[in-house]
């Protein structure tokens, strides 16, 4: 059975003006802005091996004694095949602003226009969608355990590290991020990909404290006396890179270095690619399908090196 499609409101009164506008999507910032560790070419799964050497350095003999010792320890990432099916059916298009773009034939197709919009819509979608998981998802249908499902689960995740949190806002935001960078190993402080991923909420709530007027603001009036009205380019806090990440919940943190936080798929073109199937010529229908096919899913390194705030709120 196609997918119901709805035209409300039509009004064709002549040609198409040739834009379509929708409500703005959210973006899959994660992988765009390169927040974490990619790896393509993910068949079926991937191990990702964790060494530990512990007593590397002693005292000089003129023999040969082993003094370390050497740890193997493996994560798996196993990213999950997922897809995307819509069928669309031609008829509803006929009577619509876009009928002359399908041409005067009884075998006509689906407006270009409206094909090419549909396809970057769907691709959109994905993007939000698979930008959600990577952060937050579960293992139900249509996705895959993000980081704090996978982290909330791990019982070697405990101790300083697992800071329970609370809601945060314009108030509290400094005392809480003071709190995630201080829980933080010291071995990682100097590293250069040591980022604290933050939640949208919590980004707000530090810009908000950085322009003033709140219990925890830089003064009453905030920086350079302007309060509110200024727009405050947030990029760290003590040093450290703080960057909002929109699949994570509200009131969320996960400080590491991006290197411990690793995405998995088959093919990263398999994102952006969508097969058009027009079904007219195989089964004699009026049916257009949408395919996409991918795979995703995510994996940490080392949990010791992860600090996390809020995942039980």
């Amino acid at each position: 059975m196609a997918t119901t499609v709805d035209i409300v409101s039509s009004s064709y009164s002549g040609e198409f003006a040739g834009k379509y506008v929708s409500a703005a999507l959210l973006s899959g910032n994660t992988i765009a802005s390169g927040l974490i560790e990619v790896k393509p070419n993910v068949k079926f799964k991937e191990v990702l091996k964790r060494v530990e050497i512990d007593g590397i350095v002693a005292d000089a003999t003129c023999d040969f004694n082993d003094t370390s010792t050497v740890t193997l320890t493996e994560r798996v990432l196993q990213p999950k095949e997922l897809q995307v099916n819509l069928e669309l059916c031609k008829t509803p298009f006929q009577s619509d602003w876009e009928a002359v773009s399908m041409g005067y034939s009884a075998h006509d197709n689906l407006p270009k226009t409206f094909s090419d919009y549909f396809i970057g819509q769907m691709s959109a979608k994905v993007a939000a969608k698979t930008e959600l998981d990577i952060w937050s998802g579960t293992a139900g249908a249509g996705s895959f355990d993000g980081f704090a499902t996978l982290l909330a689960a791990d019982s070697a995740h405990t101790g300083s590290q697992k800071i329970t949190g609370e809601a945060v806002d314009a108030s509290n935001v400094v005392v809480n991020l003071g709190n995630v960078i201080d829980a933080i190993p010291e071995q990682l402080l100097q590293n250069e990909n040591l980022y604290v991923y933050v939640a949208n909420n919590v980004y707000r709530a530090y810009k908000r404290a950085l322009g003033g007027f709140a219990a925890g603001g830089q003064g009453a009036n905030g920086y350079m006396a302007q309060g509110n009205n200024q727009n405050i380019d947030v990029q760290m806090f003590d040093g450290i890179k703080v960057v909002p990440v929109n699949g994570l919940p509200s009131n969320r943190m996960i400080a590491t270095v991006k290197d411990n936080l690793y995405f998995g798929t088959g093919l990263l073109s398999d994102f952006n690619e969508c097969k058009v199937i027009d079904t007219a010529a195989i089964l004699g229908d009026k049916n257009v399908r949408f395919v996409m096919r991918y795979t995703a899913g995510v994996q940490y390194s080392v949990v010791e090196d992860i600090v996390t705030f809020g995942l039980g709120l």
